[in-house]
């Protein structure tokens, strides 16, 4: 089973190194890795030209303007062949070389059409030091409506639903992933199964928390995938959820 990796990425010179690497060095041979460049200024491209004789063949990649994220994130699925697609974005990286020999034995089960897991928040200057988890065990479809849905990083799905029940829609600037996992997992009950794995390691000061304007804009995107998917929900369900982030995080000496 083919399984397409897709990196969207601008001016991603920092730390675009480390999310080719942990792909380069999965232990899960069937892999097709496609990065799609948003015409980036600094050294991405070159860097990414300089791995691809190293994938031997198995990468993909463009570099041209885009009209934002999920434009990028649609471009490489059109790109992409194989039979279950994950996202790895640029500033992350796979948890660990097993990560996708563990999400293909999550698919050999004949009914699954996706996997969900989960992730870890990294410190940016001490990449070994975890400060927060975030976990789909105990995730269920019903808590979109209070602005909970799984890891997104951590969601594999074959490439078919994608193109029966679309991709990312670009009118959002945040939370268009929030809508396909609605649309997906709740609106058309695609069948899902949790597997009890880290499968990226993220770090802190992604573009939906940054800030308070970008909180925001989530939320407000948030209750907008809802009610166009007719799932009842209020700003005061949403924001009920940061009550309970900080046990998300975790400290280490």
């Amino acid at each position: 089973m083919k399984i397409s990796i897709i990196t969207v990425c601008w001016n991603s010179e920092l730390h675009i190194k480390s999310a080719m690497e942990s792909v380069l060095n999965q232990t899960y041979n069937d892999i097709e890795y496609i990065i799609v460049d948003g015409n980036s200024k600094d050294a991405t491209v070159d860097l990414i030209k300089s791995y691809q004789d190293r994938f031997g063949g198995k990468m993909k990649w463009i570099s041209e303007p885009d009209a934002g994220l999920y434009d990028a994130m649609n471009k490489g699925m059109q790109l992409a062949t194989g039979e279950v697609i994950g996202i790895l974005n640029s500033d992350d990286f796979f948890a660990d070389e097993h990560v996708l020999t563990k999400i293909a034995a999550g698919f050999q089960q004949a009914a699954v059409e996706a996997v969900i897991a989960d992730i870890v928040f990294i410190n940016d200057s001490q990449e070994g030091k975890i400060l927060r988890k975030y976990s789909a065990k105990k995730w269920r479809p019903t808590k979109f409506a209070w602005g909970y849905m799984p890891p997104h990083p951590s969601f594999f799905a074959k490439r078919v639903l994608f193109e029966k029940f679309g991709g990312y829609k670009t009118s959002y600037k945040i939370a268009a992933d929030y809508e396909l996992l609605i649309r997906f997992l709740l609106i058309h009950r695609v069948n899902y199964q949790y597997i009890p794995l880290t499968t990226t390691k993220m770090r802190m000061g992604g573009a939906s928390t940054k800030n308070i304007q970008s909180l925001m804009t989530l939320n407000k995107e948030i209750l907008r995938a809802c009610k166009e998917n007719s799932i009842y929900s209020n700003y005061f369900m949403i924001y009920s959820k940061y009550l309970f982030k900080p046990f998300e995080f975790i400290f280490h000496e």
